[in-house]
Order: structure tokens, then C-alpha cells, then sequence
């Protein structure tokens, strides 16, 4: 592929990625907010995923199930382009040849994942501290969150909140996420050809987005965790995300690893389906144009 169908390639995943992720958003932020609520709540707040759900809508409203959105919302559009772009162009730095084996599309995924994290961080940061307001007087916008976290601690230890776990969550989940997809793609494509059905790609999307979360939830549990504290962590990354590994064993138990897990697989599915279907009918539209 020459330099200038690279960029051409390049330009369409970063389009086709952002439109993936506005779909992935507006599918799957209600049980995002009852996953994050799960992991960060006070304990004994909720009895469990249902109860969050119930006492959500009773307390704040329906619509208080898509709180935080407006973060990943705006963000994820630059968060989706980045990861499929970079998933891509590592890709193409792998091997010159378009279909790599499974062992090459875990390393490319983990190479996404880590540059990805540089989006995703305050992305998610953002989100959980407006998931983490239960419709108190005190709640704030999302505009106010911003403000207050860059004038208390700045850009490193404030918006970018996180980031390191982030990092350390993105490599393991990205590997697992694009080999599950991969891996069901190819097995429906020996069965139906280059071009698959819509149901085929929602299949293979949600097989990836299972992938993910059981490749790094007690990761996402730790990053959560550390994002809504009122202070940031201290120590080098490896010391603060080692304690508050601790911290959840010794509140919770390794059942704390995985608090809101199952909300998170059933988000996984219709949210991974669409991200992914979302994202090659619009990757081959522009081919269709581009010719790459």
C-alpha cells in the first residue's frame, strides 16, 4: 500500500472509528452507569445491579441513567477514531499484509489500547465523577467537575487522572477485545463471505466486547476507584494502584475485583455489536469512495 493510500486508510478508520463511537455511547451509557455505580458506591448503598437501576430511576429520574454521558459523548468520538486509527496503523507496522494471524492482532490490539489511553483517561474520568453524584443539592456539571479538577491539581494530577491504570487496563482489554472479534469475523466469513450479514458483524462485535471486559475488569474496578477519589494517589504508579488493590481486598474481598461485572457484560454486548457494525458499514462506504 503506498504512502498516500496509508493516509487515505488512515483518514477513513479515524471517520469510520468516531461514528463507532457515538453508537457505542448512546447504546450502552445506561449500563455503564449502573457498572460505575457498582464499582465506586459507599457499601451497602445498593443491594445490587437491579437495585441501583431502581433506586436510579426513583430517586433522579430515567435520564439519570445517561448521566456522564456528555463526556464520552463528545470524547469518544476522538477516543473511538484514535483506537481505530492506531489499531491500523499498528496493524500495518506488524506485518504488510492485511490479514494478520491472531497472535499479530492481540499485539496490534495492545498497541491501540496503550495509545488510546491517552484519550480515554480523562474521558473516563470525567464520566465517573458524574456517575459518582446521586442527585444530591451538591451536584455538580460536568463543566464545574472540569474546572474544579484543573484548578485543585492541575493537568497531570487532575484531568489526567488515572491515566497510568488507564494504560494498564487499555493493553490487556484492546489484545483480548480485537482477537475475540477477529477470530469470530473470520469464522462467519468461512461460512458467508467477504461480505456478512449485519447480524454476522453485531455477533462478532459482541464476542469482542465480552473479550474486553474479562481480560481487564479488576483493572477498570482499580482506575474507577482512583479517578473519584477526592485527592489523587501518591507514589509511583505501581505503589498507588497496588494499594488500592489492597484497599478493595480489604473492604471487599476479591468479590470487590469484580463488583458491576455483570452489568458490564450485558452493556458489552449491544454496545460492542453496534461500535463494530457502526464502524465497518461506515469504513466501507468511505472505501467505496476513497477506493482504500
Amino acid at each position: 500500500m503506498t504512502s498516500k493510500n496509508n493516509s487515505l486508510a488512515t483518514i477513513n478508520e479515524l471517520i469510520a472509528g468516531s461514528v463507532g463511537g457515538a453508537a457505542q455511547v448512546l447504546v450502552g451509557q445506561p449500563l455503564d452507569t449502573v457498572k460505575t455505580r457498582a464499582q465506586i458506591a459507599p457499601k451497602g448503598m445498593f443491594k445490587g445491579p437491579m437495585d441501583i437501576v431502581s433506586q436510579t430511576i426513583r430517586k433522579e429520574g430515567f435520564f439519570a441513567l445517561y448521566k456522564g454521558m456528555l463526556s464520552p459523548l463528545i470524547g469518544i468520538a476522538g477516543v473511538n477514531s484514535l483506537l481505530f486509527a492506531s489499531y491500523g496503523i499498528s496493524k500495518r507496522i506488524i506485518s504488510p499484509y492485511p490479514q494478520l494471524s491472531l497472535p499479530e492482532t492481540a499485539l496490534a490490539g495492545s498497541m491501540a489500547g496503550a495509545a488510546n489511553a491517552i484519550l480515554a483517561s480523562p474521558v473516563e474520568m470525567f464520566k465517573v465523577r458524574m456517575q459518582g453524584q446521586y442527585g444530591g443539592a451538591s451536584d455538580k456539571r460536568l463543566s464545574a467537575i472540569a474546572s474544579e479538577m484543573w484548578k485543585d491539581w492541575g493537568f497531570r494530577k487532575g484531568i489526567m487522572r488515572g491515566y497510568w491504570v488507564t494504560v494498564a487496563r487499555e493493553i490487556p482489554a484492546y489484545a483480548g477485545f480485537y482477537t475475540a472479534y477477529e477470530f469470530s469475523k473470520r469464522k462467519f466469513t468461512a461460512i458467508y463471505g467477504s461480505q456478512l450479514p449485519i447480524w454476522a458483524l453485531l455477533a462478532s462485535g459482541s464476542t469482542g466486547g465480552i473479550a474486553y471486559w474479562l481480560s481487564c475488569y479488576p483493572l477498570d474496578v482499580i482506575k474507577s476507584r482512583i479517578q473519584l477519589r477526592p485527592i489523587p494517589p501518591t507514589g509511583t504508579p505501581v505503589q498507588y494502584i497496588a494499594a488500592e488493590f489492597k484497599a478493595i481486598l480489604a473492604e471487599s474481598g476479591m468479590k470487590g475485583l469484580f463488583n458491576g461485572l455483570s452489568p458490564s457484560l450485558l452493556r458489552s454486548i449491544p454496545a460492542a455489536a453496534s461500535t463494530f457494525a457502526a464502524f465497518e458499514i461506515t469504513r466501507e462506504y468511505l472505501a467505496g469512495i476513497t477506493g482504500v
